[in-house]
């Protein structure tokens, strides 16, 4: 319904619009933006094509993948080697503070 948050899928550029310079597996996919933003259509279904106006005013034109999306986003698995960098630099911290 107009005004609800959603979501749309857009495809920026397809594969053979892609730049030479990028990698083969890069390249070989096309580059797609997923977009939250107010709907400007009066109703919309899941797979129409609609119109959104985003945060900061833009109005796009995209495939309507969810409505209400939530945020689902992480910094990924733990890496190993990063886990004793903090204790690492509160100690060097210290020290540092130490030989004031």
């Amino acid at each position: 319904m107009r005004g609800d948050l959603v979501q749309i899928h857009k495809v920026i550029l397809r594969p053979e619009q892609r730049s030479g310079e990028l990698p083969e597996s890069t390249k070989a996919s096309p580059y797609e933006a997923w977009i939250k933003g107010s709907l400007l259509n009066e109703r919309a279904h899941l797979g129409d094509t609609v119109r959104i106006k985003t945060s900061i005013g833009r109005e796009l034109e995209g495939e309507l993948v969810e409505i209400n999306p939530s945020y689902r986003h992480d910094f990924g698995k733990p890496r190993p080697e990063l886990s004793p960098i903090g204790k690492e630099e509160r100690e060097r911290l210290a020290r540092k503070r130490a030989e004031k």
